[in-house]
């Protein structure tokens, strides 16, 4: 138990680590920007307070990917090969390994392979994003975002939030949701694609902005990328992307 005595915390010695964790926690949930807008982590984001700062609403209409899921991409043998021998590897450990250890394992081997990076724009991890919007703010460390910058991201056109614990509370989906209505905004755009995925399953989003902190996003049906099927499609999906981020780049939207 904390006591406060003449606006001092009293027996700081016998504050447990539990305290510690709850004041850490209190600090985090009031902690204010210079003009006193509250302050969202990314890493922090929930379906309910998503809902209490924006209008915002799931969709259903799968033919919205259309467009993206049914490219012409045809993958040579030389990537199938790639892929397949990727799954053989390390297919069995995908439920296994955590965050870190699915990201250098299995994910970064397929980014190297798409090579998101030319003169314009390229691949940024751990990087912050910051979005103020006139009654809060969006803030922290994205997973992963293509964007125009050499050492710093300046303009997002596509993010991807990795998680590896089963979804819980929403999570990571409402995470990558504020990330897309940060770079809609920040980019004066009215819609933006992006993905998330928990273990192997990968989900990719469509967000479109319909006024003013009004929006509206769809959901793909699920990809098993521990499928070779499922793999294929989604590295598919991926090139198309990258695809996509050059011509918007080069027609400098």
């Amino acid at each position: 138990m904390l006591y406060k005595k003449e606006n001092k915390i009293a027996d700081l010695d016998k504050i447990t680590y539990e305290d510690f964790l709850k004041l850490q926690k209190i600090f985090k949930d009031n902690k204010k920007s210079k003009n006193g807008k509250d302050s969202y982590p990314y890493s922090e984001m929930t379906d309910t307070k998503l809902e209490k700062l924006v209008d915002i609403e799931q969709k259903i209409n799968h033919s919205k990917f259309d467009k993206w899921f049914n490219n012409s991409i045809i993958l040579d043998e030389k990537i199938s090969i790639f892929l397949d021998e990727l799954l053989k590897k390390e297919g069995d450990y995908i439920d296994i390994y955590d965050e870190e250890d699915l990201k250098m394992k299995f994910l970064s081997p397929i980014f190297v392979d798409i090579n998101f990076k030319n003169e314009n724009f390229r691949d940024f991890y751990d990087h912050k994003l910051t979005y103020e919007a006139d009654k809060f703010i969006f803030n922290g460390k994205t997973d992963f975002v293509i964007s125009t910058g050499l050492r710093r991201p300046k303009k997002p056109y596509f993010f991807i939030q990795e998680f590896k614990r089963r979804e819980k509370d929403g999570f990571p989906r409402p995470q990558l949701i504020a990330e897309l209505i940060s770079a809609v905004e920040l980019n004066s755009w009215k819609n933006i694609k992006g993905a998330y995925l928990v273990g192997e399953i990968w989900n990719f989003v469509i967000l479109e902005k319909l006024g003013k902190d009004k929006y509206q996003y769809y959901i793909s049906k699920n990809f098993d990328s521990s499928d070779i099927v499922g793999l294929k499609n989604i590295y598919k999906n991926l090139l198309f992307i990258k695809d996509e981020v050059i011509k918007m780049v080069d027609a400098g939207i």
